[in-house]
C-alpha cells in the first residue's frame, strides 16, 4: 500500500517579497537610529515607527533588540541583504587572488575603507550594548574571535609570498592589521578628523608596506 502523498506547503512568491522589504526598512530604520543615537537611546517601539510598522511586525521580522544588531553587523559585514562568509566577499576573494604582498595590502585596505563606511557605526553601537546586554556581549566576543582568526589567516596568507619581514611572527602580523583596521580607528581619522574614506585606505596601506614587508 503506498504511503498517501503530503501537500506542500504554498509559497506565495508576493507574500516573501513583501517580508523580505518589511525586514529591509526594519534594518534600514534600526541602522539609521543606531547611527544618530546610540544603542541605549533606540528603542524597538522607535525602529518600528521609523519603519511604518508595528513593534510586533519587528519581532517578527528580524527579533529583539540584540537580534536587530546581529543582523545589522552581519549585514554590514558582507554589504548584502544577507550574511556571506568572509572568504567570500568580493574584497577578500580579490585580496586572495593578488600575487605580491603589497597588492593584497592595497587591495584589503580599500575593502577596509568601503566596509567601515557603513560597518563603524553600527561597530560602535554593539560596542557600548556589550556592556550591558549579555546577548550583545556574546556577539561582540564572537565578532572579536573571528577578526583574529581571519587577520592571521591574512598573515600566513602574506607569509605566503616571501614578502613579509623574517623577524616578524604572523602573530604580531594579524595584531598590526587588525588593530587598524577596527572601527574606532576609522572614527578618529574619518569621523574626527576629517579624512576622506581614500585618505584612510592609503594611509594604512602605506603604513603596512613600509612596516610589514622585507
Amino acid at each position: 500500500m503506498s504511503e498517501p502523498v503530503k501537500p506542500r506547503p504554498y509559497r506565495s512568491p508576493r507574500r516573501a517579497r513583501q517580508a523580505a522589504d518589511t525586514r529591509r526598512a526594519v534594518l534600514a530604520a534600526a541602522r539609521s537610529l543606531l547611527a544618530e543615537r546610540g544603542w541605549a537611546a533606540t528603542t524597538v517601539a522607535e525602529i518600528a515607527r521609523r519603519a511604518g510598522v508595528s513593534v510586533d511586525t519587528v519581532y517578527a521580522s528580524v527579533g529583539r533588540k540584540p537580534a536587530v544588531l546581529r543582523e545589522l553587523v552581519e549585514t554590514a559585514l558582507s554589504g548584502t541583504d544577507e550574511p556571506v562568509p568572509g572568504a567570500q566577499r568580493d574584497y577578500v576573494r580579490r585580496t586572495l587572488a593578488a600575487p605580491r604582498a603589497a597588492d593584497k595590502l592595497r587591495l584589503y585596505a580599500e575593502g577596509l575603507a568601503a566596509l567601515q563606511q557603513r560597518l563603524a557605526p553600527i561597530f560602535l553601537a554593539l560596542r557600548d550594548a556589550a556592556a550591558t546586554d549579555p546577548d550583545c556581549a556574546a556577539l561582540w566576543r564572537e565578532i572579536a574571535e573571528r577578526r583574529r582568526a581571519n587577520m592571521l589567516r591574512f598573515a600566513a596568507d602574506l607569509r605566503g609570498t616571501g614578502e613579509l619581514r623574517a623577524d616578524l611572527t604572523d602573530a604580531h602580523v594579524a595584531d598590526v592589521v587588525w588593530s587598524m583596521n577596527a572601527a574606532e580607528y576609522w572614527v578618529l581619522l574619518v569621523h574626527e578628523r576629517g579624512w576622506s574614506p581614500q585618505s584612510f585606505a592609503d594611509y594604512v596601506t602605506d603604513s603596512w608596506t613600509r612596516y610589514l614587508l622585507a
